[in-house]
């Protein structure tokens, strides 16, 4: 089908976007077993870059011991100037991990400003570079100063992912399978996590674990090329550059099979955009006449862009936005203070002491089965609703945690692997793939940038302080108890997701979401 064809009426005399419902249900159910070869391509090259996140974030915890030179490998390196290992303490080695998320959060928030002026596609391209520097310094570490730059180079890089990554997604994902498209994201997390872990389990020798480090500078290096073929979010490109376009991109991504006129008219730039603009400039009149004199500008697109860049200030004191950013920061509050980077980043410290060699080799289990659980229920979302998924995630993870400490202090190693399993696929049930999703889903499209930017830096904020103070809790609490804190942080996050966060499932637009009959509600 040409594009001449895509509004042609149908042989019934109806355009085929505004077809019965049994089309639509038709059409949706066909995205899961058609989708366009193209889109495949865009989402897992774009998905790189949570890859790196989770790649990174779990790099140092299987050859921790060997890296930190509380053993040394039997295998000798020859002619290398790099010392086999470095040595840290548990407060150094815990600032090496910390400093990650550190970069994280400066990614974090600068990623969002970013991506609405410039475009989703540059931005992510530019993350790249953060990757094959960090990746390159933290390969070449000769002592731990190099080592904690190189990982806090990483953690900018993989920060900007995690807030650009979803966005693009919703925005080029098919509209009725935003959810499990969505879910992608986490999904590459995980994959990350699993191969660094088994990485670092087989070449923990030696100075090989310097490969596991340099790996994600290669990966990096691999993913800038490919992203030379992608495509800018087509919902960017009707309000940014021009509606033509975009559409010329959206039927590169959605194929010539498919209607895309119910898209393109919900995009800026049909019905109720001039609304929009005029709203926008008025939030934004004072960083615009700082902008104008920087940049003589006329178009409408780049005085839209500059607006939002700005959202960041504005946002959180607007009726319009606020109560969506306390929902989604509170959502990502819930991801990292439930504790699943206690054992994504300490899993074989953790469980060392109950199951010797095989801790290891747990958590590499562990870490496999979390990303076939995020695989396998990222169809929930769509099916039961983003609402009850988190629920259900929360309640799982905060019963398990307790079991999970009960295990640790009474020295029971099978109820404790028991619980260590069902904590993480309960992760995978909600509070993996479903925050990434709600920004999005809250928010109008002159939002989401700045509310996902202020979701992930909060995100990274918990990260950094479960990475730098679950072991020191660990040693002054007793093995085991800091695990009944998360079980009491999840209580407290179940009331508010409860009472808070609204259900976005089949709500249209943010407006329905919140109960608003139209933008000046």
């Amino acid at each position: 089908m040409g594009d001449d064809d895509i509004s042609r009426p149908s042989a019934d005399g109806e355009n085929p976007d505004r077809g019965e419902a049994s089309e639509d249900s038709s059409m949706q159910r066909s995205w899961t077993y058609d989708i366009p070869a193209y889109l495949v391509f865009l989402m897992l090259i774009t998905t790189v870059g949570p890859f790196q996140f989770g790649y990174h974030l779990a790099e140092l915890n299987v050859p921790e011991k060997l890296i930190r030179c509380l053993y040394k490998s039997s295998s000798k390196t020859v002619g290398s100037a790099l010392p086999q290992c470095i040595p840290m303490n548990s407060g150094e080695f815990g600032l090496v991990n910390s400093m990650f998320t550190a970069g994280g959060l400066l990614g974090a928030i600068s990623a969002g400003p970013l991506a609405m002026k410039y475009g989703r596609l540059p931005t992510m391209r530019f993350t790249t570079l953060f990757f094959m520097i960090g990746g390159l310094m933290e390969a070449l570490a000769p002592h731990i100063a190099v080592l904690t730059i190189g990982r806090f180079i990483s953690g900018i890089g993989a920060g900007a992912a995690i807030v650009v990554v979803p966005i693009f997604i919703s925005e080029v994902a098919p509209p009725s399978e935003k959810g499990m498209f969505g879910a992608l994201t986490q999904i590459m997390i995980n994959l990350g996590i699993l191969i660094t872990q088994l990485l670092g389990y087989f070449l923990n020798r030696g100075q090989l674990w310097r490969i596991v480090l340099a790996a994600a500078g290669a990966i990096g290096l691999l993913q800038l090329v490919a992203l030379l073929g992608a495509v800018e979010s087509p919902k960017w490109a009707a309000d940014h550059q021009s509606p033509h376009r975009a559409r010329d991109i959206l039927r590169k991504i959605r194929g010539h099979r498919v209607n895309i006129d119910a898209e393109v008219e919900a995009w800026p730039g049909g019905e109720g955009q001039q609304d929009r603009e005029d709203e926008e400039e008025s939030l934004m009149a004072d960083h615009n006449r700082v902008e104008r004199d920087h940049h003589n500008t006329s178009s409408s697109s780049n005085e839209n862009v500059k607006e939002a860049a700005v959202g960041m200030f504005n946002i959180l004191w607007h009726p319009r936005y606020n109560k969506a950013v306390i929902a989604v920061v509170a959502v990502m509050l819930a991801q990292q203070l439930c504790g699943i980077n206690s054992i994504v980043i300490y899993g074989s410290q953790v469980l060392a002491t109950l199951l010797d060699a095989k801790a290891t080799i747990l958590v590499i289990v562990v870490s496999a089965i979390n990303l076939i659980a995020t695989i396998l229920c990222s169809p929930l979302p769509d099916k039961i609703g983003r609402k009850p998924s988190l629920l259900i995630s929360i309640a799982g993870m905060g019963a398990n945690a307790c079991l999970l400490g009960i295990s640790i202090i009474y020295n029971v190693p099978v109820l404790s692997a028991i619980a260590t399993l069902l904590f993480v696929a309960s992760f995978a049930v909600g509070l993996g793939p479903v925050p990434f999703i709600l920004a999005s889903e809250l928010v109008g499209p002159e939002a989401v940038g700045t509310t996902q930017s202020w979701a992930l830096a909060a995100s990274w904020i918990a990260t950094f302080l479960v990475s730098q103070f679950f072991p020191l809790l660990n040693d002054a609490m007793g093995p085991g108890k800091v695990y009944f804190l998360f079980t009491g942080f999840a209580a407290a996050f179940f009331g508010f997701v409860t009472w808070w966060v609204p259900e976005t499932k089949g709500k249209k637009d943010a407006d329905e979401v919140w109960g608003r009959k139209g933008r000046d509600d």
